[in-house]
């Protein structure tokens, strides 16, 4: 017992202050780490802010804060590469040049600029749907990337550009998976440390923050996921076998195609002029090729050569600007590194007599026929060269890579490669509606400079021969005195034929097929 009663008197005097006032005793503050005894001591509540307090912030934490930093400075350096991208749709920058159509790789840039801005806007309102989303765009371009790679065809369209610019918008989405990541530790670290909880509340501009980010990184889920599905066809399109061969050009920007077919020399050994065809608004594989091997096999023809132009069927995408003269040089370069000497008898339609009669002032000696099947005026070209126009095709090219047409299309209707490549849905190929942006965009002036000057140096002897559409003169009293202005185009006129039901497309109808061949007989046999 005395044992035990001096034990608790050393216990009060230790607890006692020694001027006997309990009162006046003053417990310090405990500065040691938590340890097992303590950690148990509820904290006290004057010790931590209130979980709505404008210092509870994870941009107390400096790598939170260089992470937005970072941001920032990717966030400019995308916008630039994203407008220098714009740019070269119209104006290809030396070296920027793509042999597709630079849709693809312009899609790529918005959608990781789209990625930095949502990560900015809502830098400091993570979320778990935000990281599920931007996991989801990083695995859809990590395919992407695979793909374009994996297929020569589209690796050599979209070229160092469009690679560059997928794998930017792809470590671009790992970036906004790891900020996200990121600014949710520094939340939670800054939380534990300032309230001491976690808190798992969030008010209503907060929630308002994450349904906002997330649908709209739901949108650009979407998005990634229709550029995949075109690329796929895309990649599905390459496995189609060009006929002919494609030729480089313009110092080996680019690939022409070009298709050659019959004899040189007919029956009796005598050398016979190539009938050279130039395709109107699409590929000519889809048009015009039946009159080519119809006249072939008849015999009307011995011979007959096309080149798709750049941007339609196998042909790659020139660089911009692309006016007609450009095309007449390019078709000289890609006929002389495949040996065609000639002589040729031209057969254009629509637009393409533009080209042919380009080609036909610059090769006059070699060109001893034209054939100008419902030509386009160079006075009519500003209903190509309209801004209406010109914006029209740069908004559809910019939506091409989702391939909302071509995808539908593919399902729904069935459309097969051969449709895509050449075919009835060759329009919604983004390299053609490249093309045509090219076409429209100097259409009312370099084009018609080129073809107006041409017109003054023209042979005067070449035989000429012009078939009309019948419903085009009836409805539109402009084309129809245009198509007689063009008939004094030479001083050797052979025929003006109007062919009475037919369109534009004048081979579309029995009679329109049978004046062409008739006339194209002609010329080749006084060639």
């Amino acid at each position: 017992m005395g044992s035990l009663w001096a034990k608790k008197k050393d216990d009060e005097e230790e607890t006692t202050p020694r001027d006997g006032n309990p009162s006046n005793h003053r417990v310090e503050p405990h500065s040691d780490s938590p340890d097992e005894r303590t950690r148990l001591i509820p904290p006290s509540r004057e010790a931590f802010l209130s979980p709505d307090d404008p210092a509870v912030s994870p941009y107390n934490l400096w790598s939170v804060r260089f992470t937005r930093y970072f941001t920032v400075l990717f966030t400019i350096i995308n916008f630039l590469w994203w407008t220098l991208l714009l740019v070269s749709i119209f104006v290809s920058p030396p070296g920027m040049h793509s042999r597709g159509s630079g849709f693809f790789d312009f899609s790529y840039s918005t959608l990781s600029l789209g990625l930095l801005l949502i990560v900015l806007l809502f830098f400091s309102t993570p979320s778990t749907a935000s990281q599920i989303a931007s996991l989801t765009i990083t695995i859809i371009l990590l395919v992407d990337m695979i793909l374009i790679l994996a297929v020569p065809k589209i690796r050599v369209e979209e070229g160092w550009v469009g690679i560059a610019s997928c794998i930017w918008a792809l470590l671009m989405s790992l970036w906004a998976i790891s900020t996200d990541r990121l600014v949710a530790w520094g939340k939670h670290e800054e939380e534990e440390r300032l309230t001491g909880r976690q808190e798992t509340r969030r008010t209503l501009r907060e929630w308002c923050s994450v349904l906002t980010a997330t649908v709209i990184l739901v949108v650009m889920v979407v998005v990634a996921v229709l550029l995949s599905a075109t690329l796929i066809l895309r990649a599905r399109d390459a496995t189609l076998t060009a006929p002919g061969e494609r030729y480089y050009v313009d110092g080996d920007k680019y690939q022409i195609h070009l298709f050659c077919e019959g004899n040189v020399t007919d029956s009796n050994g005598k050398k016979t002029a190539t009938v050279l065809f130039e395709a109107g608004e699409g590929p000519f594989t889809g048009g015009m090729n039946q009159v080519a091997m119809s006249a072939l096999s008849n015999g009307s023809i011995s011979r007959y050569c096309y080149a798709d132009r750049p941007g339609l069927g196998w042909s790659d995408n020139a660089p911009s600007p692309f006016s007609a003269g450009m095309a007449a040089d390019v078709l000289s370069e890609a006929l002389a590194r495949a040996g065609e000497e000639g002589p040729f008898v031209l057969a254009s339609q629509g637009v393409g007599s533009i080209y042919s009669r380009v080609f036909s002032s610059r090769h006059g000696r070699d060109v001893k026929g034209l054939l100008l099947i419902d030509p386009l005026h160079e006075d009519l070209l500003y209903r190509l060269g309209s801004s209406n126009r010109g914006f029209l095709l740069w908004a559809w090219g910019v939506i091409s890579p989702l391939g909302l047409d071509r995808n539908l299309a593919a399902i729904l209707k069935g459309r097969t490669r051969e449709d895509r490549v050449y075919g009835r849905s060759a329009y919604q190929n983004g390299k053609y509606i490249k093309a045509k942006l090219q076409e429209a965009l100097v259409a009312d002036s370099l084009s018609k400079n080129e073809v107006s000057s041409a017109r003054n140096i023209q042979k005067e002897k070449t035989p000429l021969s012009i078939i009309s559409s019948g419903i085009n003169v009836r409805k539109d009293s402009q084309w129809e005195k245009k198509q007689r202005d063009l008939t004094h185009l030479t001083r050797n006129l052979k025929s003006w034929d109007i062919v009475s039901k037919a369109p534009s497309e004048v081979w579309q109808t029995f009679d329109g097929r049978q004046m062409i061949e008739k006339r194209l007989k002609e010329l080749v046999k006084g060639a």
